[in-house]
């Protein structure tokens, strides 16, 4: 994979990670449920901590990562995570945690994109692995608080 298309694909990412954040950030300072405050806190930190780690290793590569919030394809033309405010006011634990799953599961296909492109660079390629397996346990307990509630 050429420099430049593994910039896309990571900037693909990072707007994916970035739209997460922002969503369970949003979610967390609405939410009254104490439980869900501090899951919604635990998953925008993760987040976070996962947008670092990209962009060290797009560094590493002399790699460009997109700082124009949003302006990507994806963020364009797929909004995982809605605005989570709208449903935060009417406090609904069940549609919060609806919209949390819809954004994981697009979270988890942007990130199964990712690890079939060919010739990532090996350090890249571990890091998308490594944060495939926390989308999915996430995803997996957002699923499972919503089935609970």
């Amino acid at each position: 994979m050429d420099a430049k298309a593994t910039q896309a694909l990571l900037n693909e990412v990072i707007t994916t990670l970035k739209e997460g954040q922002k969503g369970y950030a949003d979610a967390m300072v609405d939410v009254k449920d104490a439980d869900l405050k501090h899951t919604f806190m635990k998953y925008a930190a993760q987040r976070a901590g996962y947008i670092t780690e990209i962009e060290d290793q797009m560094f590493k590569l002399d790699l460009k990562p997109d700082t124009d919030e949003g302006s990507g394809v994806v963020a364009a033309a797929h909004r995982a995570f809605i605005d989570l405010k709208s449903l935060v006011t009417g406090h609904d634990r069940n549609a919060i945690l609806d919209e949390c799953e819809r954004g994981e599961d697009h979270a988890k296909m942007v990130f199964e994109t990712a690890l079939k492109a060919q010739d990532l660079p090996a350090g890249v390629q571990a890091v998308l692995q490594h944060q495939s397996q926390g989308i999915k346990q996430a995803h997996d307990a957002i699923k499972a608080l919503r089935s609970a509630a």
